[in-house]
């Protein structure tokens, strides 16, 4: 299991020029969401591949991580709204999409380790990293280290849980619905989610459904508590923050992030109306334009 001290490998290797394309001209052909001019790649780190999505240019890099069951993909439409500006990154998390799923190492420490890794892996000069609930505490932890990694942070909605609410979530059956949802074909998710959320755009149902296929057992070992406590961690993070939560979410409440700003200064607040946990996917555009304008200011 990697930990702060371990030693690294970082190995990056673009998918050779022909398959690429391929893979680029297939993943487009069925699903017009990832663009055609964006790069796949694979990054090694903490002895795992690491997959990801880039949007390149030479332009200050973004790097976006999902949420458990997701994937890099599933930023497609922030990502389209960011490269214009921005390098925008997003890579699958161990055990989610393309990246290698080891039998251990499901912890967010180990997510933390593997995103920095990446990070060097890519030579990305401090760049601003965005997450969202699994995402969002992996980002807080890498944050938290310290050691000039990162220059900006944006925590959309993070799993700050209480351990009584975290042993909830892992007495649930979210895993053995997973595990049920494994035996399905996409186009069943797919009718699923647009009947459970019928404002999401297609795009997005898609790209989530395709994720969830695409996420390992092993994955939900990140539900095992405890988490990291959030009020240190977020204590620690010493660079310019932002805090975007819906305005009816069950995670990261208005009193919540007021209480986190009075531990950290550097924490700004932003709350999104109409949204709750699944502010990503409830409300895109407005996640962007809060995203563009924290981005501006750094830049």
């Amino acid at each position: 299991m990697a930990g702060r001290g371990s030693t690294r490998r970082w190995i990056r290797r673009a998918l050779p020029a022909d398959s690429s394309r391929g893979v680029a001209r297939a993943r487009a052909s069925s699903n017009p969401a990832i663009q055609t001019t964006w790069i796949r790649g694979v990054c090694e780190t903490n002895g795992i591949d690491i997959h990801y999505l880039r949007t390149g240019g030479a332009k200050y890099p973004v790097v976006l991580l999902h949420g458990l069951m997701g994937s890099g993909a599933c930023w497609t439409p922030l990502a389209r709204a960011l490269e214009g500006e921005f390098d925008v990154v997003m890579p699958d998390a161990r055990g989610h999409g393309g990246s290698s799923a080891p039998h251990h190492g499901y912890r967010y420490d180990d997510h933390a380790s593997d995103v920095v890794g990446l990070i060097r892996g890519l030579e990305l000069s401090r760049p601003v990293l965005l997450g969202h609930s699994m995402g969002g505490m992996t980002a807080a932890v890498v944050a938290s280290r310290g050691a000039g990694v990162i220059r900006g942070l944006i925590l959309v909605d993070p799993t700050f849980l209480s351990p009584e609410r975290q042993r909830e979530v892992r007495d649930s059956d979210v895993a053995d619905q997973h595990r049920q949802a494994l035996g399905l074909q996409k186009s069943d998710l797919v009718a699923q989610a647009r009947a459970r959320h019928p404002r999401r755009s297609p795009e997005i149902v898609e790209l989530q459904a395709e994720a969830r296929l695409k996420t390992r057992m092993g994955a939900f070992d990140v539900l095992t508590p405890p988490n990291p406590e959030y009020c240190d961690v977020v204590s620690a993070i010493d660079v310019p923050s932002l805090l975007v939560m819906g305005d009816s979410s069950p995670v990261v409440t208005l009193e919540m992030a007021t209480e986190l700003r009075r531990l950290n200064p550097r924490v700004r607040i932003e709350q999104v109306q109409d949204a709750g946990h699944g502010l990503p996917f409830q409300q895109p555009e407005r996640l962007g334009e809060v995203v563009l304008s924290f981005l501006r200011q750094l830049a």
